[in-house]
């Protein structure tokens, strides 16, 4: 019994290390998930955001003759923002450059989803109030809305 409760204990102290849906933002899509992708890299280099990489996770599963729904991932970066948020903590590079994944769920709805930037670096030393924080959640909203239009 004691290791019982022993487990217990260990288990519910672990708990908040996992990370809740309410830190994920999920936007549905009216497009697939191809089109969805270019939608929001348009939106991103047009906001004069910079593109570093876009990830075609289906394309690797198939890479390795495994196959998943089709889902990519942008990351992007404003360096403006970004800088901000590693001076006042360095660890913010752990979470930046911004990246949001577009994916197709199994009832062939397409999603945008992104971690809700004052949620990505609650445990930092960055105020939740932090200018920048604002910032980042107004321009992860708009690109995604904006990917997601019909």
């Amino acid at each position: 019994m004691r290791q019982f409760l022993a487990a217990v204990a260990i288990t519910l102290a672990a708990l908040p290390a996992f990370a809740s849906n309410d830190d994920i933002v999920k936007v549905k899509s009216f497009s697939d998930v191809p089109t969805t992708m270019d939608r929001l890299e348009a939106a991103v280099t047009g906001a004069g955001a910079k593109v570093m990489d876009r990830v075609d996770h289906a394309a690797g599963a198939a890479s390795v003759d495994m196959e998943i729904a089709p889902a990519q991932v942008l990351i992007f970066g404003n360096p403006k923002l970004g800088t901000q948020a590693m001076q006042d903590d360095p660890m913010a590079g752990l979470f930046l450059p911004m990246k949001v994944l577009v994916y197709r769920d199994g009832a062939g709805q397409t999603w945008l989803v992104y971690e809700d930037p004052k949620e990505m670096f609650d445990d930092l030393s960055i105020s939740d109030d932090a200018p920048y924080i604002k910032m980042m959640t107004g321009a992860l909203a708009k690109l995604t809305a904006a990917a997601a239009a019909q």
